[in-house]
């Protein structure tokens, strides 16, 4: 019957499978709608007892799609009365759809975070644990705490993991019918216990073996994978993917490293692209020539480094050239109060506390930057981002921006993407987009166009791509005396502060993508009535998804709302394209500007590029899984365990 219902939404879909599922979906959601309405008159304990009813039949083996309409007509009742919110039509659609295993793209506002308890709550039926997954503490914590209320009147235990719980909090969290953390902590978490268990972990996941050993210090925290709900599905999935979680082992870091590390550094300025070096843009790689090759070993030595092989000291070198040519303070890194390195995350533009490059890069761009140099890390336990969700027996997630990665969600995951209807109709204007020849011409043409908004009273969000563009962006409109509000890695602890005055009249944000995935940003009425939030992109990221994600701050839940691109060819997305193709592109723009400015059918070659780097970055990816994969299956082979390295 399944497959004749399935067959029959396609058909009139007019073959459309996104449109099929939605259309299947909006029946039962309607059928949802009018169970839940039915429940309105029980009492607590009626609905509570309704519940129990549902986790018994749940483990006696009745399947949760046969509880499906049920389920999710109890969590919306017990939302109403809790939260005094009841999800609209659109999120019990995109509920169903998690369920079923895929990925719902639903649109900034439209209530992801209500829409999670949908299918959390079923699939926390059978009582073998529901992780939720967010993508900082903040969030974990806060989801937990106001959805956590939601399940207890249904019956269900929640809990929450952040970086600060300590092992008994943790494994008490785990113990609960619903976990609230990131991927980092469920992912460390794992790693710390196969430490702890060695390859008996996936054994000692069995419900007896987990209660016998939980109740030892010694024993695992987590009980399994057996479903996990993705918020910000592809910064987790996609993203995060090239970084793998590694526990590391500090290695002793000697004097004739250090010396080492410094020397490289000294030896920098002698080189000369192209003549001693080679540099690959799209992969921000560098391999010496022959040329290069012989001026390292011609050089002059400390005698300290008379220890170290010629590989060795090339390895070094090429990774001092990489810290100097290819990573620039501000853009790809920041030094903190306490004078270490913190990476910063180009997705969310946020600091990646406790995370370093590998390989010495790390320690190489701390010597550039002349700072304490830390001890370089050994891998003790290792998994990819990619392998571990791939071990959930159910997966799930939901983001703003995933139709443009639908393939490889597939590929990878498993998971499909369906794009979610908005509960309201959305007003977002787009506007031209003003193209330059540099960057000096851009400024020329975005700070009175700046100065045009403030006087109309309008609030403004400005993106940036690096936290050194937002800082000069913001010193150029104070001495216009140009109030504005900067947003960046390095004001981290005063976001909430500047979120909550972004929706203002007349008030100026210049942020990082930290003002991106996830910011919600409240108008006030007067600015709702004079044209809404206007976002400004200042450049294009190397990911159609990071725009799309600054842009959707802009005219939310059927808000007025507008956004316009501002571009150059001296972008920093233009970085990744070689010497002598940047020349020919400027000349051929040079020959046509007017004043500097170009045509707005010059956004192609911006559009190209970025196309292009995507199909790199995903082909990368697959790559990695393709050596996890080959990796995994040879070390299970020898009977190795495939996540464990040195602890082995």
């Amino acid at each position: 019957m399944s497959a004749i219902t399935d067959f029959w939404y396609l058909a009139k879909s007019g073959g459309r499978p996104m449109a099929a599922r939605v259309a299947r979906w909006s029946g039962l959601a309607q059928h949802v709608v009018e169970l839940s309405e039915g429940y309105s008159g029980l009492t607590d304990d009626a609905l509570l007892s309704l519940s129990k009813e549902l986790r018994w039949r749940s483990k006696s083996g009745v399947p949760l799609k046969v509880l499906l309409p049920q389920a999710y007509a109890l969590v919306r009742e017990a939302a109403r009365r809790v939260l005094d919110k009841q999800h609209y039509l659109v999120q019990i659609i995109g509920g169903i759809g998690l369920f079923e295993g895929g990925l719902a793209e639903m649109q900034t506002g439209e209530g992801k975070t209500l829409t999670a308890t949908l299918p959390t709550y079923l699939r926390a039926l059978p009582g073998r644990g529901c992780h939720v997954v967010t993508v900082n503490d903040y969030l974990a914590q806060r989801d937990c705490d106001l959805m956590g209320p939601v399940y207890e009147k249904l019956g269900l235990t929640v809990g929450s993991v952040v970086s600060s719980s300590q092992p008994d909090a943790r494994r008490r969290a785990y113990a609960k019918d619903i976990t609230y953390a990131t991927s980092r902590e469920i992912g460390f978490d794992f790693l710390r216990d196969r430490l702890k268990v060695g390859s008996r972990l996936d054994e000692a996941y069995r419900p007896h073996l987990f209660e016998a050993e939980s109740q030892a210090e010694a024993g695992p925290v987590q009980r399994g994978h057996y479903f996990a709900l993705i918020d910000e599905a592809d910064s987790v999935l996609i993203d995060d993917a090239v970084t793998p979680l590694i526990i590391g082992l500090e290695r002793e870091n000697t004097q004739e490293i250090e010396e080492l590390l410094h020397w490289s550094r000294d030896l920098v300025p002698q080189l000369t692209l192209s003549q001693d070096y080679l540099f690959d843009p799209g992969k921000r790689t560098i391999e010496l020539t022959n040329a290069g090759t012989r001026k390292v070993v011609l050089a002059l030595k400390p005698t300290r480094l008379s220890s170290f092989d010629t590989e060795k000291l090339y390895t070094s070198v090429e990774q001092a050239l990489r810290a100097d040519y290819a990573y620039e303070r501000g853009r790809d890194y920041v030094i903190t109060k306490k004078k270490e390195i913190a990476i910063v995350d180009e997705g969310t533009g946020r600091t990646l506390d406790g995370r370093k490059w590998q390989a010495g890069l790390h320690q190489a761009i701390e010597a550039k930057e002349r700072v304490p140099i830390t001890a370089e890390t050994g891998e003790a336990a290792r998994i990819t981002v990619q392998t571990f969700f791939r071990r959930y027996e159910n997966l799930a997630g939901m983001t703003g921006t995933g139709i443009q990665a639908t393939r490889e969600f597939q590929h990878t995951y498993g998971l499909g993407v369906t794009v979610i209807p908005t509960h309201r109709r959305c007003i977002r204007q787009g506007l031209t987009p003003r193209i330059f020849l540099t960057q000096e011409a851009k400024r020329q043409g975005l700070i009175p166009e700046i100065e045009r908004l403030y006087r109309l009273g309008r609030a403004v969000l400005i993106g940036t791509p690096s936290v050194e563009a937002s800082e000069v962006l913001g010193r150029e409109l104070r001495s216009r005396e140009i109030d504005c509000q900067i947003l960046n890695a390095l004001f981290d602890d005063v976001e909430a502060e500047i979120i909550a005055q972004a929706g203002q009249p007349g008030r100026i944000t210049i942020a990082t993508n930290m003002a991106g995935r996830g910011t919600d940003i409240h108008l006030h009425p007067a600015v709702n009535a004079s044209g809404g939030l206007h976002v400004i992109a200042t450049e294009m990221h190397t990911n159609r998804r990071i725009d799309r994600q600054l842009v959707g701050r802009a005219a939310r839940q059927g808000d007025p709302g507008s956004y316009q691109f501002w571009l150059s060819l001296e972008d920093e997305l233009f970085r990744y394209l070689t010497a002598e193709q940047l020349t020919r592109l400027r000349n051929r723009a040079a020959a046509v500007s007017r004043g500097g400015e170009l045509a707005p059918s010059w956004i192609r070659p911006f559009r190209q590029l970025q196309r292009r780097i995507e199909n790199q970055e995903r082909k990368y990816r697959k790559q990695l899984l393709k050596q996890e994969k080959s990796r995994e299956t040879m070390c299970r082979a020898m009977g190795l365990d495939p996540y464990l390295e040195l602890a082995e």
